[in-house]
């Protein structure tokens, strides 16, 4: 079984409030007070599992992610380490710079990449590699999300600014309004050539109007599988894999809403292919596209 464990140290020993030289450090602590238990670690482990996002700090009346292994301590500060063995161990494709166009950057996420972490770790999230990947470690703000399990683009915001008015660009989207497309491409179970082409979707989400225009592409006899083009008019959790599931067509590799088979591929086949917007910055109408080699291969 793997390792799974919580920490927490309430620092309430420390005399000077001055940060100087012989200050404890985040490390240091850390490592002292988990050899007095049963999950004592080695530096190394701790030096990993901190890098990977395992580790917070609270100080005053703000937690954070702590990564600086020479932090010094103050008095009441708390440290929070989630060690979970199994999670920082995960591994993830590394997800693809698209264009930078500096207030923001549009990525193409891999499948199992997430686009924010949780309390064990944020090795695996999008925010996190976009993070790594510019030198002069720009700020990062998630726009918009996409499922763990569906591939594609995705924008990342680098200001509060640029992240204010991109978000509310995509929360203020309605049917009518040209100024966001969203277009992905899915492949399902079935034959979806035999339907209205274009079909339009308006099946409620979590009891919220949705709209849904699905085209056939293509379809293979052989596998009974079609390759369609989507495109959405609002956005509901989930809502490409409930209208699909709701035609008798669910996505491939969908376990919530489609075919319970452990025989389906993990990889969820719903990738964000394109996405145009008016940029709410500079006015300017943006067009970003996937390749075909990163689109869904029927």
């Amino acid at each position: 079984m793997p390792l799974i464990f919580e920490h927490h140290i309430k620092l309430d020993n420390i005399t000077d409030n001055i940060i100087d030289v012989n200050m404890p450090t985040a490390l240091t602590v850390l490592f002292d007070s988990l050899t007095k238990t049963d999950n004592a670690l080695s530096k190394a482990q701790l030096k990993q599992a901190i890098s990977k996002g395992a580790l917070w700090l609270t100080r005053g009346k703000h937690t954070q992610r702590l990564r600086r292994l020479k932090r010094a301590m103050q008095q009441g500060d708390e440290l929070h380490f989630y060690y979970n063995e199994a999670v920082l161990a995960s591994e993830v494709a590394a997800a693809i710079l698209i264009s930078d166009e500096v207030d923001y950057s549009v990525w193409y996420k891999p499948f199992g990449m997430l686009s924010q972490g949780s309390k064990w770790s944020d090795h695996c999230t999008i925010s996190r590699f976009v993070q790594q990947h510019f030198p002069s470690e720009r700020a990062v703000f998630i726009v918009h999300r996409l499922d763990k399990a569906a591939t594609g683009l995705i924008l990342i915001a680098h200001s509060k600014k640029a992240a204010q008015a991109l978000s509310s660009m995509f929360e203020n989207r309605t049917t009518n309004d040209n100024s966001l497309e969203k277009n992905y491409q899915i492949i399902v179970h079935g034959n979806h050539s035999i339907n209205e082409q274009p079909q339009v979707i308006t099946a409620e989400v979590d009891g919220k109007s949705a709209r849904s225009t699905f085209r056939c592409l293509t379809y293979d006899q052989n596998k009974n599988q079609s390759l369609i083009e989507v495109k959405i008019d609002s956005g509901r959790k989930h809502q490409i894999r409930v209208h699909a599931a709701s035609v008798g067509l669910p996505v491939v590799g969908d376990r919530l809403h489609g075919i319970a088979n452990n025989n389906e591929p993990l990889n969820l086949q719903l990738c964000a292919v394109s996405l145009r917007f008016i940029c709410p910055i500079t006015q300017k109408t943006q067009f970003f596209q996937l390749s075909e080699v990163l689109r869904p291969q029927l």
